[in-house]
């Protein structure tokens, strides 16, 4: 089984359990922030014992339920999988929340009456709440592509040459 398999089913574990029992974003926040000490000092993962981890989840004031998590963890030495838990719990926490994430290429940066909206016909379009990450890629020349899912909207200036090439070619 892989560790992403495996990590998968601590998060849904984990988010099922947030959901009765705590607030499910603050588990999301409380997660990164342990991931955050882990990776900030290495002696920590180094030395993940129970008492340690339980002891810096303590400190941080995280919420009971990732307590435990991280209890077991340390416990069955799975503290590598910490990273892929948090991630997958974030993409169920989104889903939960009717969020999808979309990655939005532009030719320049945006304005933000233009990201909003962008974000506004990527929500009616999806139905769903839309979490935008820009990043500006000037081979684009002009226009948008959006990637929602497996769903990529294309508006660039040069997929558009591209096509009128393609017709060119095609016609003679």
């Amino acid at each position: 089984m892989s560790n992403r398999t495996s990590a998968a089913r601590y998060a849904r574990a984990l988010f099922d359990i947030a959901r009765t029992e705590s607030d499910p974003v603050r588990v999301q926040h409380d997660l990164a922030a342990v991931l955050s000490a882990i990776t900030e000092h290495a002696e920590l993962a180094a030395r993940a014992r129970r008492g340690v981890i339980v002891a810096v989840a303590e400190k941080l004031g995280v919420a009971p339920p990732v307590t435990r998590l991280l209890s077991l963890l340390a416990d069955r030495r799975r503290l590598e999988l910490l990273p892929d838990v948090a991630s997958v719990y974030g993409e169920r926490l989104l889903d939960y929340q009717n969020v999808v994430q979309a990655d939005v290429r532009t030719a320049a940066p945006l304005a933000p009456a233009a990201a909003a909206a962008l974000q506004a016909s990527l929500a009616r379009v999806t139905g769903k709440q839309i979490a935008m990450h820009v990043t500006v890629d000037p081979s684009l020349l002009g226009g948008v592509v959006a990637r929602v899912g497996s769903t990529v909207y294309d508006g660039s200036v040069r997929t558009q040459l591209q096509k009128m090439r393609d017709q060119l070619v095609a016609q003679g």
